[in-house]
């Protein structure tokens, strides 16, 4: 049994890629399946918000509002996110609709998507500092929350609604995946402390959640690359621009980082992402296929934790 848990440990990522994958093929080749089309869509969009929401939570319940400290490198570190982003935002709005203008909008998605929940237990792996990661995920989910509702209806106005209209209507998607679960976690740890000491021990199961958010991720993934008519030097670029997106972060985090720690700490602050949030947020508010680009970090930043694993291991 034992044996069985570790495997899957292992091998969760490439799980939950093939399972993802193999879910909407199956459906995509079972005319009879097409009627659910639509329910099939809604619990793979909605199930990914939850998952989300839920990992969040409960790495906000492992951590005191009173370990968060600000240094110098969150605030570079935030504000190259900001500016990246603001930038790509900006070219897209320009761009015609074409592969150049999805490309744009793929990179704009994977520089503005916030630190993801499990970055803290890559960070306590390699030796860096848990407290200043969860630091970076609160303020950048923050500037996330706010930032996004207002720059999408820019970039993607919608034809149904108003401006105003359309930035409310993310907002009110975005808090409750974002804000929400943080908030409810320091609400519980200083009101019902007996149910906060059985969240704390329950929180390191988590981490199988997040085999069902992959697994979602990659069947919406799978379904906007499917429907997408792009090219093959389309596919490929959004391959290159995730890939460098993720390169640059990682590099950016470590050298805004001071000493070793700091510098591991803001690697993975800055580089390890919600590829979840970004799939969703992509699929729903951008172009579809602009969602591949997160299914694509999820890889690329998973082969670079693991090579950092294995150097740090053999160090």
């Amino acid at each position: 049994m034992n044996k069985a848990v570790q495997f899957f440990k292992d091998w969760m990522l490439p799980l939950a890629i093939v399972t993802g994958i193999s879910l909407y093929l199956f459906y995509y080749f079972t005319p009879i399946l097409k009627p659910w089309g639509g329910t099939l869509h809604a619990i793979a969009s909605e199930g990914q918000r939850l998952v989300i929401a839920l990992l969040l939570f409960f790495q906000f319940v492992q951590v005191s509002p009173h370990d968060l400290k600000l240094h110098r490198w969150h605030l570079w570190a935030l504000l190259f996110q900001i500016l990246t982003f603001l930038g790509f935002a900006a070219l897209s709005a320009v761009l015609s609709d074409g592969s150049a203008r999805v490309l744009s909008e793929c990179a704009m998605l994977c520089l503005i998507c916030p630190t993801a929940s499990a970055a803290g237990v890559i960070t306590r792996k390699l030796d860096g500092n848990l407290a200043g990661t969860v630091t970076y995920l609160v303020l950048v989910n923050v500037a996330a929350t706010f930032l996004i509702p207002m720059i999408i209806p820019m970039v993607r106005p919608s034809a149904n609604l108003g401006f105003w209209a359309y930035v409310t209507r993310i907002a009110l998607k975005v808090f409750p995946v974002l804000i929400l679960p943080g908030l409810l976690a320091w609400v519980i740890r200083y009101t019902t402390h007996k149910l906060q000491r059985k969240l704390m021990r329950f929180a390191p199961n988590s981490f199988y959640i997040w085999f069902f958010g992959l697994t979602l991720a990659m069947v919406l993934s799978t379904h906007a690359l499917l429907h997408s008519h792009l090219g093959a030097w389309a596919i490929a670029g959004i391959v290159a621009v995730s890939a460098a997106s993720c390169a640059v972060q990682f590099f950016t985090g470590r050298r805004i980082g001071r000493g070793r720690t700091e510098s591991i700490t803001a690697g993975q602050a800055l580089g390890q992402k919600n590829t979840g949030f970004l799939i969703w947020l992509g699929y729903n508010y951008l172009t579809p296929v602009t969602s591949v680009a997160g299914g694509l970090y999820a890889i690329w930043q998973n082969l670079f934790n693991s090579w950092e694993l294995y150097e740090h291991e053999h160090r």
